[in-house]
């Protein structure tokens, strides 16, 4: 039996950069979801209560990103237990007739998968959080339920770390939160960590990578970094990390597996990994390629 046809998107300000789409379009192609469509509609956060307020019983669901994964809360009529620690919901659920609205957080999912993929069964030794915004929250959740519960939060300014602080109590997590400082300072603690996970924007952290280089010398790292970042591909960071011998797993290893978490969710099906996998690696591949350039 033919199931109903839905819509889904993601939204956020700006939007045109993400794969979400290619993701979710090639998952409802391998289930044969015939009619489901799946759009990136640009929404700053001024327009979002009226974006939720036209969902109807036609919609399965809608992915979240910046700056959209705090200022949704309040619009929900329920959000799921981890979203709620957490404080972040990057997953919106659209159910019944009238409808109602439910907050998931699928970040956390995708975190873990991801980082499992560098670190095997291997427990994370220290722990260093480049960030202070959603992701990075999500990131003390992941490091927590992969056995690590204490980290070290590098933020740019203590200001922006109230989000990050107010989740990691409701985790019951400790974290050490702190200004960066000079990139030197910084690299000189990526150098001694287990793993890292930086939810730092495009080239925020280039200047970090440059020290990277000076700091670690003829010295070999092995800790794993997860760069949540991936344009430009590899990053100035992740290729700093790679040249010392570290561990590196890409930014859109995270995107890829909180978006089968995210179909699950949509749809009630188990994510077709491998098509969502091959799908991005084709569109990632012509990305890398010098004669397409940027879409």
């Amino acid at each position: 039996m033919s199931r109903p046809a839905r819509r889904a998107a993601v939204l956020g300000h700006p939007i045109a950069h993400s794969l979400s789409p290619v993701l979710h379009r090639a998952a409802y192609a391998a289930l044969g979801l015939e009619g489901w469509t799946y759009e990136a509609i640009d929404t700053p956060q001024s327009a979002l209560s009226a974006t939720l307020a036209r969902l109807d019983q036609g919609w399965a669901g809608l992915s979240l990103t910046m700056p959209l994964k705090q200022a949704v809360i309040p619009l929900l009529d329920h959000v799921e237990p981890l979203a709620e620690v957490v404080g972040v919901v990057n997953t919106v659920l659209v159910h019944g007739s009238a409808p109602a609205l439910v907050g998931a957080n699928t970040d956390v999912h995708g975190l873990v998968r991801a980082l499992r993929e560098g670190l095997g069964d291997r427990i994370p030794g220290p722990a260093v959080v480049l960030g202070a915004g959603a992701t990075a929250a999500s990131a003390l959740a992941a490091l927590a339920e992969l056995g690590q519960p204490r980290a070290e939060v590098l933020v740019r300014s203590m200001g922006r770390a109230g989000l990050t602080m107010r989740a990691a109590h409701r985790m019951g997590v400790d974290p050490r939160v702190g200004v960066m400082g000079p990139p030197a300072r910084v690299a000189e603690t990526l150098a001694q960590a287990g793993v890292v996970v930086s939810t730092l924007p495009p080239h925020a952290a280039d200047e970090i990578a440059a020290a990277l280089d000076e700091v670690v010398g003829s010295l070999r790292l092995d800790g794993v970094l997860l760069d949540c970042a991936y344009d430009p591909r590899p990053t100035a960071l992740a290729a700093a990390w790679a040249r010392a011998g570290g561990v590196v797993v890409g930014g859109e290893r995270m995107l890829l597996h909180q978006a089968t978490e995210q179909v699950r969710l949509m749809t009630g099906e188990p994510a077709p990994i491998e098509a969502m996998d091959a799908a991005l690696t084709a569109v990632l591949a012509e990305r890398d390629d010098p004669r397409h350039g940027s879409p």
